[in-house]
């Protein structure tokens, strides 16, 4: 036997250096995989966030009741509205009772909540998750991308109030499909339903069907949206190719889901007729998983017959859409953002700038003033009105009647300037006010209130009023964290003193402004 001959040249694409990237294609896959991998992370999270929460709650699979929790979304949201909040919250409990049956309800409930608000992430501005990953631009460059998603979102109905809905990257997470296609996974999984139920494998049939149905869901979610965007702006989406297209896979799809889905439930009839003639336990189990697929192949259908109705209602609301919107009357000018175009500008610039912009925009943009509307007749009764005689020095202003005010104020002015001869400290030398208060209670009973009373407004003394007034000193007071220890007063021991300001700085300043 004779070896293959070595060829003697080495290909150019062998021989050159490494490629920083395999490929658009391959790079694209890549990405795909990443985004679809960020989707999971919030439902890893909640294991790892668990522990934060006050009480022992690590007996608790957070992962499992947030998958049970899309679930019951999925299934409870219809096409127009959504699934209700507490009705989930209500249909989560025996799921999260099962994991720990000795808690208490209430601790149930509340993890119940804990995992719906985590999935709406209620924390966050908007109500999303955000994931970083990279990818290789044309040139072999590396850059990396954010990307943005939702699992559960809260909706308003058309009939008032919030629902929940979940989203496609939900949808991808719950039945294990990583960003696929909707019509080419549903017709997959269409096919594999019915190849199990023929071979009598109805376990594995029933978790088929689930998935199934979830992908019809998605595709009902696909079509809603675009319809609310055509509710929004008729020119955002793309109904010349685009939204044809789609409504025309749509209809087909549903025309096909129809025909798996009659055979399917042929085939389970089939399964459950030929179970009878098994043993009494293999009989039990056939029967229950029939029907638990008639009941899901039921819903199937039900979801598929409110598709085409949307899906034939499409084109007519396209068409009254395009009419409102184009005879609209459109607004008469965009409003003003107050902080973007006008504060924004002219923080960084100079007062002297900043006051002739602000200036120019409140003198136009108090509005007009409206002048007073003159009649023709009130104005001949005015102008032909004789005036009223007045006398020289007018009328007679009536004398006053004057009362004293009584004078209220608890200190008189020998305990003031008492109090003020106290707090004339020497500029070197500052007091406790734990001594300043022992020295008032010596001479007037009363004159260690309005000692404190002085004290506590001279830890927050106004320098520049100070200053501008030309002031020589000023009284100050400091907290160093010593406790006061007094029979009537509590709180700090304050350390009072006198300091003496820049009479050069101020005289100069004066000097300045004249």
């Amino acid at each position: 036997m004779t070896s293959p001959a070595v060829p003697d040249f080495v290909p150019p694409q062998l021989s050159a250096g490494p490629r920083p990237a395999p490929g658009p294609a391959a790079d694209e896959g890549l990405a795909r995989r990443l985004r679809a991998l960020a989707c999971t992370a919030p439902l890893h999270d909640l294991d790892t966030r668990k522990a934060n929460l006050a009480g022992e709650y690590s007996v608790y699979a957070m992962a499992e009741i947030a998958l049970s929790a899309i679930d019951l979304v999925t299934l409870n949201m219809d096409f127009d509205t959504g699934a209700d909040h507490e009705q989930i919250v209500a249909r989560l409990l025996p799921r999260v009772a099962a994991q720990a049956p000795r808690r208490p309800a209430a601790e149930h409930e509340r993890v119940a909540r804990w995992v719906l608000e985590n999935l709406i992430n209620v924390g966050s501005v908007d109500r999303g998750f955000r994931a970083v990953y990279g990818t290789f631009d044309q040139d072999g460059t590396y850059v990396r991308r954010d990307y943005d998603f939702k699992l559960i979102e809260e909706v308003p109905g058309y009939g008032g109030g919030v629902y929940l809905r979940t989203t496609d990257e939900a949808v991808n997470v719950l039945v294990g499909a990583l960003d696929t296609d909707v019509t080419s996974a549903q017709i997959a999984a269409e096919v594999k339903l019915e190849v199990l139920i023929r071979r009598g494998r109805l376990a594995d049939a029933q978790l088929a069907a689930e998935q199934a149905r979830y992908r019809t869901v998605q595709y009902s979610e696909t079509l809603r949206k675009a319809l609310d965007a055509t509710r929004r702006n008729v020119r955002a989406v793309d109904w010349l190719q685009a939204v044809p297209d789609m409504i025309a896979e749509a209809l087909d799809h549903v025309a096909d889901r129809y025909r798996h889905e009659n055979a399917i439930l042929t085939n389970i009839r089939k399964a459950r007729d030929e179970s009878e003639a098994a043993s009494d336990s293999k009989a039990g189990e056939h029967k229950r998983r029939a029907a638990e697929l008639v009941d899901i192949v039921k819903d199937c259908i039900r979801r598929h017959t409110q598709l085409q109705s949307r899906l034939l209602e499409a084109g007519p609301l396209f068409r009254a859409e395009q009419d409102r919107q184009a005879f609209a009357t459109p607004t008469a000018r965009a409003g003003l953002d107050l902080y973007g175009q006008l504060i924004a500008p002219i923080l960084p610039l100079p007062a002297e700038q900043a006051i002739r912009v602000t200036d120019a925009y409140f003198a136009r943009g108090t509005g007009l003033r409206t002048p007073v509307s003159v009649r023709v007749g009130d104005l001949v009764d005015i102008l032909l009105t004789p005036p009223q005689e007045r006398e020289h020095l007018g009328a007679e202003m009536p004398e006053p009647d004057l009362i004293a005010t009584p004078d209220d104020s608890r200190f008189s002015e020998e305990q003031l300037a008492s109090a003020m001869e106290l707090l004339a400290l020497p500029a070197d030398a500052p007091r406790r006010l734990s001594g300043l208060l022992a020295d008032a209670r010596r001479r007037d009973p009363e004159l260690p209130y309005l000692v404190a009373l002085l004290a506590v407004h001279a830890a927050s003394p106004p320098v520049g009023t100070a200053y501008r007034q030309g002031e020589q000193q000023l009284l100050f007071a400091v907290d160093d964290g010593t406790e006061l220890d007094d029979q009537e007063f509590g709180g700090a021991d304050l350390i009072v003193g006198t300091a003496l300001l820049d009479a050069a700085g101020m005289a100069a300043d004066r000097t300045e402004a004249a």
